[in-house]
């Protein structure tokens, strides 16, 4: 019986920088086609309007989302290009520097701040959600998720021996349990901050 191959975590980064890349790159053309389409109508309504909570028109319309003047998905459209291509640099075996993990980790730790204060931002001064954002959220802690685990791993990011090695380990080893434990938890707030709309509907 042929033993089972396990995809190691240097093999699956670049696919997850890749296809985490292309599918932000997606979501942030519709939400920049949605955001112009506003600013040309004030009465535009996105096709992801589906009802007072699940709305991308009144995310898009609020200020809440812009860093510094500029909508969120415009940097998204430079962020998610740049990191798909990293992931088909690292598929066609360029070995990149260490200065250069780093500077992607930053990144995508900055891009992890951002995605968490706009969900915050998005249930308690918008109250609503937009799929579309979400779905970069999604995309944004499971790029922030295995590109650390990634460097700790390669030596990248240097963790002292004992505890901190051994936490290490078990996140490794228990990489996809912790993710879907994060997803469950976002997922039981948010019903949680919106039971008044939809607990009569379960």
């Amino acid at each position: 019986m042929a033993k089972k191959k396990h995809i190691t975590l240097e093999q699956a980064i670049p696919w997850i920088l890749l296809i985490g890349g292309v599918i932000g790159l997606i979501c942030s053309v519709i939400l920049t086609y949605d955001q112009i389409r506003i600013w040309q109508n004030p009465n535009y309504l996105p096709a992801c309007n589906l009802n007072p909570i699940v709305s991308c028109g009144n995310v898009i319309s609020s200020k809440q989302g812009d860093i510094f003047g500029i909508p969120s998905p415009f940097l998204g459209l430079l962020a998610f290009p740049a990191i798909a291509t990293v992931g088909v640099v690292v598929l066609a075996g360029a070995k990149l520097k260490r200065w250069f993990w780093l500077g992607l980790q930053a990144g995508v730790i900055g891009g992890l701040i951002w995605a968490l204060v706009l969900f915050f931002l998005s249930l308690y001064r918008v109250h609503a959600l937009c799929p579309f954002c979400l779905t970069v959220d999604v995309v944004t802690y499971i790029l922030v998720w295995y590109v650390t685990l990634y460097n700790v791993k390669a030596g990248v990011i240097r963790i002292p021996k004992g505890n901190a090695e051994r936490v290490a380990v078990f996140a490794r080893k228990h990489h996809l349990d912790i993710i879907v434990l994060w997803f469950l938890i976002v997922t039981l707030f948010t019903l949680k901050h919106f039971w008044y709309y939809y607990g009569h509907y379960l």
